[in-house]
Parts: C-alpha cells; structure tokens; sequence
C-alpha cells in the first residue's frame, strides 16, 4: 500500500551556518559598530543579544534573511518574549520548530478526512503518516496540503509504493 509521512524538519548545520553569517555581517556593519549585539544557537534555541529594541529588529532581518538563503523557512521560527538585560540591552530567544505538534497533526488529519480523500492519516509520534491504495490520491492529499495556509513550513518524505 502506497505512503508517505508529512514531518517538519529543520536542518540544524544550516542553522548554525546561517548564525556564523549574521555574526560576521554584524561585526562588518557599520550601524553595529561598537555594539556588543551577538546570537548564538545551542541545539535548536536561537538567543540574541542587542544593545536596544531598534538593533533587535535589524538582527531580526539579517537572521531572516540568512535563514532564507538557507533554505530554513522563517514560519520554522517562534519567536519568544523580549527580556531586557542588563542596562538597555534586550534578550530574545527563538525556538526552532521541529515536528508537527499534536493540534496541528490533529487539525490536518481533520482536514484531510473532511475532504473525503480515499486515504488514512495517521499521527505517529511528531510525524504524521498517510496510507491509500492509490498514488494519485496520495498526490491529491500532498496538492491538497500545500495548498492549505498553514504557518510551519511541512515536507513530504518517506514515499512509498
């Protein structure tokens, strides 16, 4: 019986590229000069450090923009409350989002059985599997995802004749 699974993955040693880039573009702009503004990752936590609100929004942008060139889609990030530390200085912490977390697993398997797809989904773990007898109700289901406005950016692998 043909599968795939539908899972949301984030390649964590382009991640750490894209940070290595954002630190050398902030240490070679001339707005950052004398700023003691710096992201750094740890497993799948971004932090960073800016002297003030207007330098967040810029770090903001230069993270984006790597993250994009990349291939690591900003609907991947969530990002956390600003903390302010010490002296004017704020943090902020952005997670990257890795699997499908149960509401959305459960509101895609909702979707997909209100369509009346010949298929069956099922959430396994933080990955979510759909079976059919077909392939091209397979590819329905995949055209039918993608076409879904959904934020967190999803991949279809692991397809299976």
């Amino acid at each position: 019986m043909p599968s795939f699974d539908i899972v949301s993955e984030v390649d964590l040693a382009e991640a750490n590229n894209a940070i290595q880039n954002v630190m050398r573009e902030i240490g070679t702009r001339y707005d950052f000069k004398g700023s003691k503004s710096k992201v750094e990752i740890a497993e799948a936590v971004i932090t960073i450090h800016a002297d003030d609100q207007m330098k967040l929004r810029q770090v903001h942008e230069i993270l984006q923009g790597n993250l994009q060139k990349r291939g690591i889609e900003p609907g991947s990030l969530d990002y956390q409350k600003e903390e302010p530390a010490a002296g004017q200085s704020v943090r902020q912490t952005v997670k990257i989002k890795e699997g499908i977390d149960k509401e959305l697993a459960k509101k895609l398997v909702k979707e997909i059985k209100d369509a009346k797809f010949k298929v069956q989904a099922a959430i396994q773990g933080d990955e979510l599997r759909v079976t059919g007898k077909k392939r091209d109700d397979l590819q329905e289901v995949i055209a039918f995802i993608k076409g879904l406005k959904i934020e967190q950016p999803l991949q279809f692998k692991n397809f299976r004749d």
